[in-house]
C-alpha cells in the first residue's frame, strides 16, 4: 500500500537542462538584436545573426531537452 501512495518525483529535467535552455533563449535574443541593429545589407544582418539564430534554435535548445547526465 505504501508504493501506491508514493508520489513520482522522477522529473526528467534537471538544473543543467534549465540552464542550457536559458542560454539558448539568450543566444536567440542576441541573434534577433544583432539582426535588428545592423544595416540592411551588412555582414551582421545577413550572415552573423542568422548563424547565431540557427545555433540557438537547432543546437542549444534541443541539447537542453535531450541532455542527460
Amino acid at each position: 500500500m505504501k508504493d501506491a501512495n508514493k508520489t513520482n518525483n522522477n522529473w526528467p529535467f534537471k538544473k543543467i537542462n534549465y540552464l542550457l535552455f536559458a542560454i539558448g533563449i539568450l543566444v536567440i535574443i542576441l541573434g534577433y538584436v544583432l539582426m535588428a541593429t545592423g544595416e540592411v545589407d551588412s555582414f551582421q544582418s545577413i550572415k552573423l545573426a542568422p548563424i547565431i539564430l540557427l545555433i540557438g534554435y537547432m543546437v542549444i535548445i534541443p541539447l537542453s531537452i535531450f541532455y542527460k547526465k
